[in-house]
C-alpha cells in the first residue's frame, strides 16, 4: 500500500520537524512493503532522513529563473526531492491552472525523472450527472499526459470529498477505481477524499485502490502513522 500525507499549507519548518521525529519513531513497525511519502509546505522543505520520500507540493517547470514566487529544479535539487504532486484539485480550481498548464507541468518534471503523484477528480455536480459523465470528467485530465509514464502515480480525489468529512461510498470508490485502473494501465492508483483511521481499513481492502492520498487526517503524526499502521 502507498500513504502520501499532502500537508497543504499547513505546518511550518519547526512543526514538520518534530512531526517527522516522532513519524520515524512510529513507521519503525510498519509493514516493510508499504510506501509512505509526505508533502510539506515548500518552507519546510529539507533533506529528512527516514523510511518514506518527502515530495513537494507543487514546482514551476523550469531549472531557474525570473518566475518571482516559484520554485524550481535548483531549489529541489538542493534537498535531492525527485517527487511531485501535479494537478490536485485545488491548484485548478483556486489556482486556475489549466490542463495545458498541467500537462506541460508534468512533461517538464518526467523529462526530469521525476516520480509524478498526478491527481485526478470531479465536482459534485459532475457525479450527479452519472457515472458515464464523471469517467467522461476524468478521463479529459489525462488529456496530454502520458499515462504509461513508468514513474506515475495517479491520486483520485473526488472533489466534493477532499476536506468535507465525507467520503465516497465503497460502490463509488470501487466502480470509479475500477474504470480508471483500465484507463491508466494498471497503474498504481491511489484514493483521496476524507480518508482518515476510522475509514481506512474500509478503503484500503477495495480492489483497485493501491493506497491513499491524505489531506486533514495526515497533518497528526500520530493520526497518519495509524492509518499507515491499520
Amino acid at each position: 500500500m502507498i500513504y502520501a500525507a499532502n500537508f497543504k499549507t499547513n505546518h511550518t519548518r519547526k512543526s514538520t520537524e518534530n512531526y517527522v521525529e516522532e513519524l520515524t519513531v512510529k513507521l519503525r513497525a510498519k509493514n516493510p512493503e508499504d510506501k509512505v511519502y509526505i508533502f510539506p509546505p515548500a518552507t519546510a522543505l529539507d533533506s529528512y532522513e527516514g523510511d518514506f520520500t518527502v515530495g513537494v507540493q507543487n514546482a514551476y517547470p523550469t531549472h531557474n529563473g525570473a518566475y518571482t514566487g516559484e520554485i524550481g529544479l535548483e531549489q529541489l535539487d538542493e534537498f535531492g526531492i525527485k517527487t511531485i504532486l501535479i494537478g490536485h484539485s485545488e491548484r485548478r480550481e483556486h489556482l486556475l491552472e489549466s490542463q495545458e498548464a498541467v500537462a506541460k507541468k508534468f512533461a517538464f518534471f518526467q523529462e526530469n525523472d521525476f516520480e509524478i503523484i498526478y491527481c485526478i477528480g470531479e465536482p459534485l455536480a459532475i457525479r450527479e450527472k452519472g457515472f458515464e459523465s464523471v469517467m467522461q470528467y476524468l478521463l479529459a485530465q489525462f488529456e496530454g499526459i502520458d499515462i504509461n509514464y513508468e514513474n506515475i502515480i495517479v491520486a483520485y480525489e473526488p472533489i466534493w470529498a477532499i476536506g468535507t468529512g465525507r467520503s465516497a461510498t465503497v460502490e463509488e470508490i470501487s466502480t470509479t477505481h475500477r474504470a480508471l485502473k483500465k484507463a491508466i494501465n494498471n497503474k498504481p492508483l491511489l484514493y483521496g477524499g476524507s480518508a482518515k483511521p476510522a475509514n481506512i481499513k474500509e478503503i484500503t481492502s477495495i480492489a483497485g485502490v493501491d493506497g491513499v492520498l491524505v489531506g486533514s487526517a495526515s497533518l497528526d503524526a500520530s493520526s497518519f502513522s495509524q492509518m499507515v499502521l491499520s
